[in-house]
């Protein structure tokens, strides 16, 4: 048996675990530099709110009926999700880090012990509200797909009331006839729009068509999905994730900057950001990336990129640092209001597998790397940092709305009036 654990708006229901007179408020949160919707609490949905909304052109509205306004506070969410993996891993053989607010779980000593699947879904619900106060949806299913397509039903469809399982023909169907195609996981949305075309509009539909023609239309993926829709595991999660091929950093400003030294500190701290994201999965850079540009909606637009090509693979910051200014003249231009920049890694190698270079050598230094890391993961991050990323804060992120980060700044530590 598998379960897909996955939190109610988990943004939106974040920011209301420390402060409980919004609880029962309506509440949105908005994505970087304030500027759409992307997260809507279940009492704000009710009011009609949609998602990726441009949030000056609904403030009107939000102002009109008390809506709660709130910046992306990534502190406090990356907190809170590790709380809730930790009780969620408690119940059951095997968890799976799926996104930072879902989690598949795994059954294999457990069956046979659990004999009623309902009610261990509504004791894992009870423990995660009770240790995180964060509202969750589970759905447990033969396969993972319908532990999917369970906790779709568990989370949005009439009564289910946050748990679903499907374990038999009749649970499985009543669920897949209710669900819409495009909500399977694994259809995404060019998909979906060609089987609407040949008329298959539901899960149920779907499970229907024979594999083979589904592997030959799309591909051996979408084959998989549908034997999973029948009741047959075909996909599973690997134990440790796959190395991403590229890794990007990349923000727009709080506000426009004109000069190279504005710019270029904020491409060092996106390098730097680039730089720990590979050391953390044991890569090494060998292209990397690295782009401005001005708004797309200004009169005389401009972006520029450059590829710069490192002779030994590395994973420096430092180093990386130095690659970045070479380039900067290159990329800056007098009288452009710069918009958004960033640095990606577009090459990247396995540290364990590197293939060294005779002539060139390595200045990698993993122990001053693995230094910086271990005193940045201790004190916080940013405790840390190279010189060229500077303090300034003119080109940091906009976040108006931002909620103290109860869990990991001190001085936002929650107060109790006794």
């Amino acid at each position: 048996m598998y379960a897909l654990v996955d939190a109610v708006s988990f943004y939106a229901s974040a920011e209301k675990v420390f402060d409980p007179s919004i609880r029962n408020r309506p509440v949105v949160v908005l994505t970087n530099n304030d500027g759409c919707i992307c997260a809507v609490c279940p009492i704000a949905r009710r009011l009609g709110i949609p998602k990726f909304t441009p949030y000056f052109k609904i403030k009107g509205f939000l102002q009109k009926h008390n809506v709660v306004v709130r910046s992306s506070n990534y502190e406090l969410y990356a907190d809170l999700s590790e709380r809730m993996m930790n009780v969620i891993a408690r119940y059951c053989d095997n968890s799976y880090v799926y996104s930072i607010d879902e989690a598949f779980l795994h059954f294999d000593s457990y069956q046979g012990i659990i004999k009623d699947w309902h009610q261990y879904g509504h004791e894992i619900r009870r423990a995660i509200w009770k240790e995180t106060r964060l509202p969750v949806g589970v759905g447990f299913g033969i396969t993972s797909t319908l532990s999917k397509a369970a906790n779709h039903a568990a989370k949005k469809l009439d009564g289910y009331n946050g748990v679903a399982v499907i374990d038999d023909t009749v649970s499985r169907l009543e669920i897949l006839k209710k669900m819409e195609v495009n909500d399977v996981w694994g259809i995404g949305n060019k998909i979906s729009k060609r089987l609407i075309e040949q008329g298959i509009k539901t899960a149920y539909q779907l499970s229907l068509q024979s594999s083979k023609n589904i592997k030959k239309q799309f591909s051996v993926v979408t084959e998989r999905t549908v034997n999973e829709l029948n009741g047959m595991s075909c996909l599973s999660w690997d134990e440790v994730k796959s190395p991403k091929q590229e890794i990007f950093s990349t923000r727009s400003f709080g506000q426009r900057i004109f000069t190279k030294a504005t710019l270029h500190s904020a491409l060092v701290t996106h390098g730097a950001i680039v730089a720990k994201k590979v050391r953390q999965q044991a890569s090494l850079i060998k292209k990397l990336m690295v782009f401005a540009s001005s708004s797309p909606h200004d009169d005389n637009y401009y972006k520029q990129a450059m590829i710069y090509t490192l002779p030994v693979a590395t994973d420096n910051s430092c180093i990386i640092a130095k690659a970045i200014s070479e380039v900067l003249n290159a990329i800056f231009r007098e009288g452009v209001a710069f918009y958004r920049c960033g640095v990606g890694a577009i090459a990247l190698e396995s540290r364990y597998y590197q293939q060294p270079d005779l002539f060139l050598e390595d200045n990698s230094n993993p122990e001053l790397m693995g230094c910086l890391d271990n005193i940045n993961n201790r004190y916080g991050q940013g405790a840390l940092t190279l010189a060229a990323e500077g303090k300034s804060e003119v080109w940091q992120m906009k976040r108006h709305f931002l909620s103290p980060q109860y869990t990991s700044n001190w001085h936002d530590i929650p107060k109790i009036q006794c």
